[in-house]
């Protein structure tokens, strides 16, 4: 197996176990926003931690969850050409796409956020509500993260495009096999 394929697999790797990781999230958010309603409307109260509690797994389960998207091929794409072409076309596709177009976003959000999550973090900044939870700092922090994990993931891309690339290439360009030689038994008849 080629470096470029064992790089991807390490990093297609890290996009399921956090992919894994997410449905818990998710899990836990959706049975959090029913106790939210549960004590809303049919106790009477509420609390205003358990809603944030929501508003940060939602977040996180968004963020986080761009690289895994990416992986599973869940991510928007405009499929009309795409799924029409060869494969060594679609390679170019990805590959081109990765370089000229996703890797560029990502260190745009990552820089672009980078000043914001500091600033959260520089002040400790906790929820503006009553009673509502601390650590907004935290929630910030993954924008930066949810850039570097799919800049991860879009190398893990691109990396498969190029060893597909150099695949098709390489078969192309691989001397052939000489043909075979008569033996000598063969070249004198026997």
């Amino acid at each position: 197996m080629s470096p470029l394929l064992r790089g991807a697999r390490g990093l297609d790797h890290l996009a399921r176990a956090t992919g894994g990781l997410l449905g818990w999230f998710t899990l836990a958010m959706v049975l959090l926003q029913s106790a939210v309603v549960l004590l809303r409307y049919g106790l009477n109260g509420g609390s205003v931690a358990l809603q944030d509690s929501v508003v940060y797994l939602h977040g996180a389960v968004f963020m986080l969850g761009l690289a895994y998207a990416l992986y599973t091929g869940a991510h928007v794409r405009v499929d009309v050409f795409y799924r029409r072409m060869s494969p060594r076309r679609r390679a170019w596709v990805d590959a081109v796409g990765t370089l000229v177009f996703l890797l560029p976003l990502c260190a745009f959000i990552a820089i672009g956020s980078w000043h914001f999550a500091a600033a959260s973090w520089a002040v400790r900044e906790t929820s503006s509500s009553a009673g509502g939870l601390p650590g907004v700092f935290l929630l910030k922090s993954l924008i930066p993260l949810a850039a570097a994990t799919l800049a991860l993931q879009g190398l893990a891309e691109l990396a498969r495009a190029l060893a597909r690339l150099m695949e098709v290439e390489g078969a192309t360009l691989t001397p052939r096999a000489p043909a075979a030689t008569p033996s000598a038994a063969e070249e004198i008849g026997v």
